[in-house]
């Protein structure tokens, strides 16, 4: 099957209609729509086999990563998604794994009307290129340099989940099998949070998603905004698939450096934090306050139940680590 074929059989056919796709899959290029009085928002993900997943991942698994990570980026801007561009490189065209890796890829592109508007195939060592776009207000942004003193910094959801995952895989060691199910969802099937993105919109003051753990992620809002924090590690809501399968260090490790969690950290003013408790009631998702942003240099200072202590933790750093499968 040539490359236009491959591309019109197992992505063009499934792809979600939208109306602002005045051309989509078939010329040298897509035209779309934008709203009015909104930019558009775009990013740009690459995903190699061995570096970014485990060579023999699901394709279906693989399929919803790819866009997932993508998604992430949108929702942590407060954009809307709405279409997106695919590039993949094969080292060959298996019907099931393509079949697969299509209906994965589809299944969340169709759960928040994403229409696939292009894309390339090529043949070569397995990688994926996504580049997700989205439209949102320029005022409406949700930037990384607007965090202000006296914000409470929150996140989403749980963390530290797939981070284990990774880590069980590349060390083999015993984690429960119930656990490790949990953990392994986390790392295959990651949830953009793009619906509360949206909702942060004239809430939250800055926002960033978690992909390389909340330690040296949180930073990047810091240094943005000229700022330092305060967390409390008690308060974070590591996932209790990782609080029953390690110690608590190594908990806090995973939790704060482990990365894959895909969740938002965002930071918002005292007078809007009731609106987060509806917000979590509507989206069914726990929102979690960890922290406060403070005046002063770029930094953080870590608290356990009010005592301050020292930690050594960063984020993952793609040219520091060697170790194959770690997800970004």
């Amino acid at each position: 099957m040539g490359e236009f074929e491959l591309i019109q059989y197992y992505f063009a056919s499934l792809s979600a209609p939208r109306d602002d796709v005045e051309l989509g899959i078939g010329d040298d290029c897509a035209l779309l729509n934008i709203p009015v009085g909104e930019c558009l928002a775009v990013t740009t993900d690459s995903l190699n086999s061995g570096v970014h997943f485990f060579p023999d991942i699901d394709p279906f698994a693989l399929g919803h990563k790819v866009l997932a990570v993508n998604l992430s980026d949108l929702a942590a801007m407060g954009a809307t998604p709405r279409w997106v561009s695919l590039a993949i490189t094969l080292p060959s065209a298996t019907e099931h794994w393509l079949a697969e890796f299509a209906k994965g890829f589809h299944s969340l592109a169709a759960k928040h009307h994403v229409a696939l508007i292009g894309g390339d195939t090529t043949r070569g060592p397995l990688s994926i290129t996504v580049s997700a776009k989205g439209t949102v207000a320029a005022k409406a942004a949700i930037r990384r340099r607007g965090a202000k003193v006296g914000d409470a910094i929150y996140v989403s959801g749980t963390l530290g989940a797939a981070a284990l995952a990774v880590q069980q895989r590349l060390h083999q060691f015993h984690v429960p099998d119930e656990a490790l199910k949990i953990c392994v969802q986390h790392m295959d099937y990651p949830q953009p949070r793009c619906e509360l993105g949206i909702a942060l919109r004239g809430i939250a003051n800055s926002a960033l998603d978690l992909s390389d753990g909340l330690a040296g992620d949180l930073m990047h809002i810091l240094r943005a905004s000229k700022v330092a924090a305060e967390i409390e590690l008690s308060s974070l809501p590591i996932d209790s698939a990782v609080t029953q399968s390690v110690t608590p260090d190594q908990a806090l490790q995973l939790a704060l450096g482990g990365g894959d969690d895909y969740e938002l950290c965002f930071t918002v003013p005292s007078e809007h934090e009731p609106q987060l408790e509806e917000l979590a009631t509507a989206l069914t998702l726990p929102l979690t306050r960890i922290g406060t942003i403070t005046e002063g240099t770029p930094q953080i200072c870590w608290y356990h139940q009010g005592k301050s202590v020292e930690l050594h933790i960063s984020g993952w750093e793609h040219f520091h680590h060697g170790e194959a499968g770690k997800t970004s």
